[in-house]
């Protein structure tokens, strides 16, 4: 599976929203969605706010796929959910360098917040 490529990395640093569409569980049918995104220079994350009572992280944890509309591209996307507590964790200071907000991070040895439970990982769809 190959990396993202420069200019979407660029792209993604650059927009302050971007969408996502996500198919249903049990219905199928594409829901689109606004949210934030952001990276580390080589990934790129979205998580959501209101954790996983949220119907697109529930859709997307389901099938794994996507399409990321990005700067007029739609992006064919696979979505790996982070389960990894210190990766979790470590989105919120890339939200905050990113959009200048205040998200303070689950102390380490506590639970994670629901936004902490509900961070994907969005890589290209190769295979689409």
């Amino acid at each position: 599976m190959a990396g993202w490529d420069q200019a979407t990395l660029d792209a993604a640093a650059r927009e302050r929203e971007v969408e996502l569409t996500t198919w249903g569980r049990t219905t199928g049918n594409a829901a689109r969605v606004i949210l934030w995104i952001w990276g580390d220079g080589t990934r790129l994350y979205i998580r959501s706010g209101g954790g996983m009572g949220r119907d697109w992280p529930r859709n997307i944890l389901a099938n794994g796929r996507g399409i990321l509309h990005l700067a007029g591209r739609d992006i064919p996307v696979r979505a790996r959910h982070v389960t990894d507590a210190a990766e979790a964790r470590a989105g919120a200071a890339m939200v905050n360098r990113k959009y200048e907000t205040t998200n303070t991070p689950s102390a380490a040895d506590g639970p994670l917040t629901p936004a902490e439970q509900a961070t994907f990982e969005l890589t290209p769809d190769d295979a689409s």
